[in-house]
């Protein structure tokens, strides 16, 4: 049987990652119903197997709900690691001299194996190695052919097989590894609707996996290195939507860096017309508290404030010890945000000007219509999603309800600032149209009786592409009682 949940009154999305501490079809739904609107399966942890379930209890929410679900695949990406020592750690003190090399022999506390190839290639004098999420540091003083000298800036203990960043370098490897195809594969074939690509480094990054995806679902590139941010506006070119990933991005960059690079990389998703994700340890401590502290609260606040689509919860809810309260925290603090008066400002503090075609004319213009008539929602149509990506992009202050004939489109919808979608069957002409987006908007809850709704669509009916339409129409309150259709039609 199905079980109604109204639309979500705040437009920002939650994505919430699944893990040990939230991987059962009950917690799940506890998941959704406390405010998640997309889940990230993380493909770092555990192996293929052990995902499908995931996915499933997850797809079984569309019937419980009916509602279409979201679900991100998170690929690991090439992740850089020293090798292993004789004793299995050793102790760097600061101002000694440190090597890295291409010798397979276990370490010791001058030397240990460097297994990257391609470290070697980059590598530069003064260039920096940061260790274990960067609380050691190394400078580079000398170069060799399979021999990296460094001098140890910061020291500390390094163990075995420790993570390895290097912000000065952008290094001639691919962004996608053998684990990460066979990854890619296997999320396309459970049908997943976004598919992000970690440690992008540059555009062409992302070409492999577009071409490996095929179009079958969305692929989102994760900005976490600073080389990415100088061809920032070519790599959300290429990509249909971004993360801001301030995890890697903060170990490669000072701290006081990552603030104002997250407002230029959601301003500059947002003006391209991409979903745009805050994330990592937005409400960290609630791993382990069931209350955030007031920094994180402000964090998730302003994410919200900057118009972000979509903020994310990591470890708190697929390893924590209360990922239902920081689902519902996060939900909490959105709602109280856009429920400030000077909330639609703030959000408009990007501006987001229009491209010269006819469609993103008319998605400017339904937003401006919403607001000087005090519409309820605004309706799109739409097959391939892109009417309600535009519409998206101009942060309306109302919901944008997207019915679409396709499951897919519906689906990787749920990262889409304001979106409430409906998979629902196609309209045939203008007042077929006009009907249905009544219809629907009374049935979904967004209007009543006497409601104005802005539509938009395109002309031929079932064209991608072609929005050319835009219709403003009063309900009457009556539309579900004189329909004589099939019923969600």
């Amino acid at each position: 049987m199905t079980k109604a949940i109204s639309p979500r009154s705040r437009k920002v999305r939650i994505l919430a990652t699944l893990g040990p501490a939230s991987n059962t079809v009950e917690m799940i739904e506890r998941l959704y119903e406390a405010g998640a609107d997309a889940f990230r399966v993380n493909m770092s942890h555990g192996d293929q197997a052990s995902k499908v379930p995931v996915i499933a209890a997850i797809r079984s929410l569309e019937k419980k709900f009916g509602r279409p679900t979201t679900i991100l695949a998170d690929l690991q990406g090439p992740k850089l690691r020293v090798g292993k020592f004789a004793e299995g750690k050793v102790v760097l003190e600061t101002g000694q001299e440190f090597t890295l090399d291409r010798d397979s022999t276990p370490g010791d506390s001058t030397r240990v194996e460097l297994p990257h190839r391609e470290i070697f290639e980059a590598a530069h004098p003064d260039a920096r190695l940061l260790l274990d999420d960067g609380k050691m540091v190394l400078r580079v003083t000398a170069v060799e052919k399979d021999k990296l000298i460094t001098r140890v800036e910061v020291g500390g203990t390094l163990s075995n097989s420790k993570g390895l960043n290097v912000p000065d370098m952008v290094l001639p490897m691919a962004a996608l590894t053998d684990k990460d195809r066979s990854d890619l594969a296997f999320a396309v074939e459970q049908n997943v609707d976004w598919i992000a690509l970690s440690f992008v480094q540059r555009p062409e990054d992302l070409m492999e996996a577009r071409r490996l995806i095929g179009g079958k679902a969305a692929l989102l590139a994760k900005i976490e290195k600073p080389s990415a941010i100088t061809r920032l506006e070519e790599i959300v070119e290429q990509c249909d939507g971004v993360m801001v990933a301030r995890g890697d991005l903060g170990v490669e960059l000072p701290p006081q860096s990552v603030p104002p690079l997250q407002k230029r990389i959601v301003e500059t998703a947002r003006r391209m017309g991409r979903p745009v994700i805050v994330a990592t340890q937005m409400l960290e401590s609630m791993i382990d508290s069931p209350s955030p502290t007031r920094a994180e609260v402000s964090d998730v606040a302003t994410a919200v404030y900057d118009g972000a689509d979509a903020i994310m919860l990591s470890a708190e809810s697929a390893a924590g010890k209360w990922p239902v309260e920081s689902v519902a925290m996060m939900n909490s603090i959105a709602d109280a945000v856009e429920r400030d008066p000077a909330h639609g400002d703030r959000v408009h503090f990007t501006i987001t000007r229009p491209d010269p075609t006819t469609a993103d004319a008319l998605a400017e213009a339904a937003k401006n219509i919403a607001r000087t008539v005090s519409a309820s929602a605004i309706v799109c149509f739409t097959s391939s999603g892109s009417t309600a990506r535009r519409i998206a992009r101009e942060r309306p202050t109302v919901p944008i309800m997207v019915l679409t004939p396709k499951i897919e489109t519906a689906r990787r919808s749920g990262l889409l600032w304001g979106s409430h979608a409906v998979h629902t069957r196609d309209v045939e002409s203008f007042e077929e149209m006009v009907a249905k987006a009544k219809r629907m908007a009374l049935r979904q809850k967004l209007a009543g009786a006497g409601d104005r709704i802005v539509v938009c669509a395109g002309v031929p009916f079932g064209t991608p592409g072609s929005t050319n339409v835009l219709h403003v129409v009063t309900i009457l309150g009556d539309e579900l009682k004189n329909y004589q259709g099939p019923e969600g039609g």
